[in-house]
């Protein structure tokens, strides 16, 4: 199955009355991995680009969980999509060895991303030349 149709929307379970919302997220549940890493974006203005990267090893799953954003994936064969992130209980789920860019930050924006595994720098490929050589087989 090819790496970019793996991405995918989620929707999460929401409880809610009078009082206000609750958004439930578990790992191997609502998402298909065990979460060993949280970590949270903020403070980015919206001509600002994050990510800019592909992970080897780690899967995630992005939320803007206040604001929006965007997520522009890319397989490195020559396509891409893009995903907007605009609703507290939906998600992308983004697999490994693809690559991402966010960006488009509103001002309020705080987009939560959970992972697989805990950090480790020598799994980023944060070259997108090198990225795209790797997953087309010209460079181990």
């Amino acid at each position: 199955m090819n790496v970019l149709s793996r991405a995918q929307m989620l929707e999460f379970s929401q409880k809610g009355d009078d009082r206000g919302h609750l958004v439930i997220v578990e790992g191997m549940d609502d998402i298909p991995f065990d979460i060993k890493r949280i970590f949270y974006i903020f403070g980015s203005d919206q001509d600002v680009v994050r990510g800019q990267h592909a992970n080897k090893n780690t899967e995630f799953v992005l939320i803007n969980v206040a604001g929006t954003s965007k997520v522009r994936v890319k397989d490195g064969k020559g396509n891409e999509a893009v995903y907007s992130l605009n609703r507290p209980h939906t998600g992308i789920y983004l697999p490994k060895m693809i690559w991402k860019d966010m960006y488009d930050f509103s001002e309020d924006s705080v987009l939560l991303c959970l992972a697989s595994t805990h950090y480790d720098p020598s799994e980023y490929i944060r070259d997108y030349d090198e990225f795209v050589k790797i997953v087309n087989g010209e460079k181990k």
